[in-house]
């Protein structure tokens, strides 16, 4: 059986064929530009493959998830410039009539490291998956079942507790200045130190103010959720940068709760080479066609 997935990002789109063993069998970059431009190229890459029964799309957001409201399947509104209230879903489902399942970039990359547990028999229940690149996002899976139904989760939007070595940065994220996304996603190094965070080795101090902040939306989703693991990828993320953030989230948690190894508890990606979503919209298309 194939299933499609497609991965929609900011920059990017990343449409694949895969198998009922989440196996890649295809795969493709589209550009993001204009919604019309970047949605008929990926309706024209799906067309190739006339077998496919069922694809799931883990796109950017803000989207609508409520299979109530009439604006099911739309990006609402994002900063993303031309793709406010777009309607990706209804777009797709004209020209591609099969089961479609549509859900946040996150939640699709949960849905992978989730489904990438029970292969491995880790015995997972529930975990949270952060990407920190360009923005902030994350979500949530308990026993299969992502977290949120008035909508999708911003977690990338939580307020912290400032560093006390960073009062004076105001943070950029446009609506809420110093929030996490505002203090921690790739575009605050160019802000802080005028480069890119490729280009600040993790000796500069400001990897410490960064893990400080990412060390506090681990510990806020820890005491909340209380899941089996947290796992962070994205492009600002390093097994490097996860030793800073494990050693702050020790002195922020001081015993309270156990989490077990933190090396174990807070991880990179279990899927290679930004793999996650993918795999799990194979994982989700395969889902909804057999509803």
């Amino acid at each position: 059986m194939q299933l499609g997935s497609i991965e929609a990002g900011g920059t990017k789109f990343v449409c694949a064929i895969g198998n009922e063993d989440y196996r890649v069998q295809d795969k493709v970059r589209i550009p993001t530009t204009t919604p019309e431009e970047t949605l008929q190229r990926t309706i024209a890459y799906f067309k190739q493959f006339p077998d496919v029964k069922a694809i799931a799309i883990s796109s950017f957001g803000p989207i609508e998830l409520r299979h109530n409201s009439p604006k099911y399947g739309y990006i609402t509104d994002t900063p993303k410039q031309g793709w406010a209230n777009t309607d990706f879903v209804g777009r797709l489902k004209r020209d591609l009539p099969v089961p479609m399942y549509w859900t946040t970039d996150v939640n699709g990359s949960a849905y992978g490291e989730y489904i990438m547990s029970t292969l491995f028999n880790e015995q997972i229940k529930s975990l949270v998956y952060f990407t920190i690149g360009t923005g902030v996002g994350a979500g949530a899976i308990v026993d299969g079942h992502f977290i949120g139904s008035l909508g999708h989760p911003e977690m990338g939007h939580v307020r912290l507790k400032r560093h006390p070595d960073d009062l004076n940065f105001p943070g950029i994220c446009p609506f809420h200045g110093d929030c996490l996304e505002g203090l921690v996603s790739g575009p605050t190094f160019e802000a802080r130190v005028g480069k890119p965070g490729k280009d600040v080795p993790l000796t500069d101090h400001v990897w410490d103010i960064m893990a400080y902040y990412v060390a506090q939306a681990a510990l806020q989703e820890t005491l909340m959720l209380r899941p089996d693991k947290i796992v962070f990828g994205g492009g600002v993320v390093s097994e490097g940068f996860l030793v800073k953030v494990r050693a702050e989230f020790a002195k922020l948690l001081n015993g309270y709760v156990s989490v077990g190894k933190l090396t174990d508890y807070i991880v990179m990606p279990a899927v290679k080479d930004n793999g996650s979503a993918t795999m799990g919209d194979f994982a989700l298309a395969l889902n909804e066609y057999k509803k």
